[in-house]
């Protein structure tokens, strides 16, 4: 039996244009459902709400823990009790501005040479030639911060000699503007006689020290008085 009339008949489907759109359509259609199933799935999943697990619930003890370490945050241990708070000798501190422009300005226009000196039994004061005179009267009158300090008490004059210039090259190297030499006034001394005293007083005055000393001056009463000098170093 001959197998032609199905053959005939599929090729009349695929030849059908209308036949043809419809499938197409049909395909379509469920091309488009499956996505909108799809679409649906996904947006369920998405607004589901997430419950977490409960927390355990906080003790008291836990909570006075929690408060108590919250309360002393940024309190430190108290390890040195009566003892006043140490300054960093180090922090460049100027009590007067223009003092310091003013000592700028010397440092500037200073003549190379030996601090000049003036003086008495009691006090004594230099600076650098050509240094502004007003430089030595806010030196005097304590317009700069001591911002370090050396005790030659129970020194020789040699020893007190070498401590000095180390001293000083120190502290210009750290950059410190003012400093304060304690020398003491000699009255317990031999014949009271200011061995120290008059052993800074030469060694301020030397050619040598030119390059790092700009001025210096007897200190106020409550820095040492006539027991001690300031010293205001170049920059």
């Amino acid at each position: 039996m001959s197998q032609r009339p199905p053959k005939k008949k599929e090729a009349e489907f695929q030849n059908n244009p209308f036949k043809s759109a419809i499938k197409t359509l049909q395909d379509q259609e469920k091309q488009e459902k499956a996505a909108a199933a799809a679409a649906a799935e996904a947006a369920k999943k998405k607004t589901a709400v997430y419950k977490p697990a409960k927390a355990p619930k906080a003790r008291p003890e836990d909570d006075d823990v929690g408060l108590f370490f919250s309360a002393m945050d940024g309190v430190q241990q108290i390890t040195h009790r009566g003892e006043a708070p140490k300054v960093n000798p180090r922090l460049p501190e100027i009590i007067d501005d223009n003092a310091e422009a003013l000592a700028q300005l010397s440092d500037l226009v200073a003549v190379d040479g030996p601090l000049s000196f003036t003086g008495s039994d009691e006090s004594f004061e230099g600076s650098s030639p050509g240094t502004d005179p007003n430089l030595l009267r806010s030196l005097r009158r304590g317009d700069f911060s001591v911002q370090d300090r050396l005790d030659l008490h129970g020194k020789t004059q040699k020893e007190a000699q070498a401590a000095v210039e180390r001293f000083l090259s120190d502290s210009r190297r750290a950059k410190r503007r003012c400093v304060l030499i304690v020398h003491g006034r000699g009255l317990n001394s031999k014949d009271q006689i200011p061995v120290l005293k008059d052993a800074v007083r030469d060694l301020l005055s030397q050619k040598r020290l030119e390059r790092m000393v700009l001025a210096f001056a007897t200190a106020r009463p409550q820095d040492g008085g006539a027991g001690a000098v300031y010293v205001l170093l170049r920059r």
